[in-house]
């Protein structure tokens, strides 16, 4: 059968898998005395506090000493409860600098993973990442309530030393785009999800005609088609023009959908979540109304795409000086 399905084959190909590794990331905080001038804690009376995981790889040590430091393990962006609560209140405050905010766990700096004071562009992402911290419960800290802490630590991190290999992988799978795969029409089966395709997509690849100056081009075959050089180039120019927090989010985004042209139609502001959601579940949701939900398995994937796009939307917004 010389025809792909869209989203099912771009799927098991692992199209516009994410560049940014999960690994070896860690969060940091360190004491600011003057926070609290009733808590010295370089003073010998501190409190000396240490927690540790069964698994040594996936220990967090919380010292309270000369330094005030947690690092969180592999796990912290896997999934896996990483330790106990070791704070109580959760706070925002201007950079020492004047230079952006931070947050701040009881008098301790929350720093990147390189032990760096997290410095956020606004006092709303500051607000928000505060928010994912004071969410968490005494008995563990939970990464995967934590999405804009994730994408924080990307885009502050990861995209300035990898800038350009993430542009690379953008634009190598570019032209397996999710919204330039055509279902065929010559089966019951897809019959439907064409026509689906051609009411939802078409009016996205007219936008992009209209915003890049060139056509894009559909297909249905196995070995893909490829876009326009113009079309490319144009394309390859916007991302280089975005800053680190935009390409962390056009980047997750890609991830999550299988596609960059969604990711771009919500940074310039033609597609919402909800439009987006459905344009990347088009064929999944059409198999779904057929056949019926698995319960276990489509619910879970939804939940989980929803989680992605939004929560790098929300980012993307709320990093952007006004």
């Amino acid at each position: 059968m010389a025809y792909a399905t869209t989203r099912s084959l771009l799927h098991r190909r692992a199209i516009f898998p994410p560049l940014l590794s999960r690994r070896n990331l860690s969060v940091s905080a360190t004491a600011d005395s003057q926070l609290d001038s009733n808590h010295d804690p370089s003073s010998s009376s501190a409190p000396d506090h240490s927690m540790e995981s069964s698994n040594g790889d996936d220990a967090i040590f919380v010292k309270t000493r000369d330094k005030t430091s947690v690092t969180m393990p592999t796990s912290f962006m896997t999934g896996s409860i990483v330790g106990k609560r070791f704070y109580e209140q959760v706070t925002t405050r201007m950079a020492d600098d004047g230079n952006g905010w931070t947050v701040m766990l009881d008098y301790r700096t929350l720093k990147t993973p390189s032990k760096r004071p997290m410095k956020l562009p606004t006092l709303g992402l500051a607000k928000a990442i505060a928010a994912e911290w004071e969410y968490q419960q005494k008995d563990g800290i939970r990464p995967f309530t934590m999405p804009l802490m994730k994408l924080v630590c990307t885009a502050l991190e990861r995209v300035p030393v990898t800038r350009a290999k993430i542009i690379d992988n953008l634009m190598r799978n570019f032209h397996q785009d999710l919204v330039f795969c055509r279902f065929p029409g010559d089966s019951d089966l897809t019959k439907g999800v064409l026509e689906k395709q051609e009411e939802k997509i078409d009016p996205i690849l007219q936008w992009v005609e209209s915003e890049f100056g060139f056509k894009p081009v559909t297909y249905s075959s196995f070995f893909v088609g490829k876009q326009e050089e113009g079309l490319t180039k144009e394309i390859e120019i916007l991302l280089k023009k975005t800053n680190d927090c935009q390409l962390a989010s056009i980047d997750a985004m890609a991830a999550a959908a299988h596609s960059l042209i969604i990711p771009l139609a919500i940074f310039r502001g033609r597609l919402g979540i909800e439009e987006a959601i459905e344009l990347i579940r088009l064929e999944e949701d059409h198999q779904v109304d057929r056949w019926g939900l698995v319960e276990g398995g489509h619910d879970v994937d939804i939940a989980d795409l929803k989680v992605q796009i939004s929560a790098a939307v929300v980012f993307l917004g709320l990093s952007q000086r006004i």
